[in-house]
């Protein structure tokens, strides 16, 4: 398992505009309706505000105040500001992952870092594989026929039940 890895860990990657969120929209009901507590991580190349201009918790953050804790009766959200500018690294934002209230973590994005991940292509895109310079991708999810090498699983994109059945049977044993 990898640094700061609890549980098991598995991304999607693929070029913008894949429909990794999409595909991970699907997957994750079909998980939870097996009983499995999915998290998530997603990486964003943007300047994500969580909180919004006049809102106590967004003026009590640019008083300076970091990190801050928004908590209600439905969710809580944890706002850190970064002293230097830096794009994060995966394996250090799951020390800050509570991973005691699930059983799997689902990862979009951070393509290049070195863990489990299912390649998602799209023909039409005409965008270039990604395995051949990962030996980390474990599975393609495509929608069309590729000669693969055989320690990669073809799944078809389109069908988020496969997809998904391949993670319980690969990452979770068969529950």
């Amino acid at each position: 398992m990898m640094q700061h890895a609890l549980v098991p860990i598995l991304g999607f990657a693929a070029a913008s505009g894949t429909g990794k969120t999409t595909l991970l929209e699907q997957i994750i009901p079909i998980l939870k309706a097996q009983g499995l507590r999915v998290g998530l991580i997603k990486h964003s190349h943007h300047n994500v505000q969580i909180d919004q201009p006049g809102k106590d918790s967004f003026r009590l953050r640019a008083a300076g105040a970091t990190p801050v804790m928004l908590s209600s009766a439905h969710r809580r959200v944890m706002i850190s500001e970064f002293s230097a500018l830096h794009e994060p690294n995966l394996f250090e934002e799951l020390s800050f992952f509570d991973q005691s209230q699930v059983d799997l973590i689902l990862v979009e994005g951070f393509k290049s870092a070195s863990f489990p991940k299912i390649e998602l292509h799209r023909e039409a895109l005409n965008r270039p594989l990604i395995y051949p310079n990962d030996p980390n991708i474990i599975a393609i999810a495509t929608d069309t026929d590729l000669k693969l090498p055989d320690r990669l699983t073809h799944l078809n994109i389109n069908d988020a039940m496969s997809v998904a059945n391949f993670i319980i049977k690969t990452l979770m044993g068969s529950l």
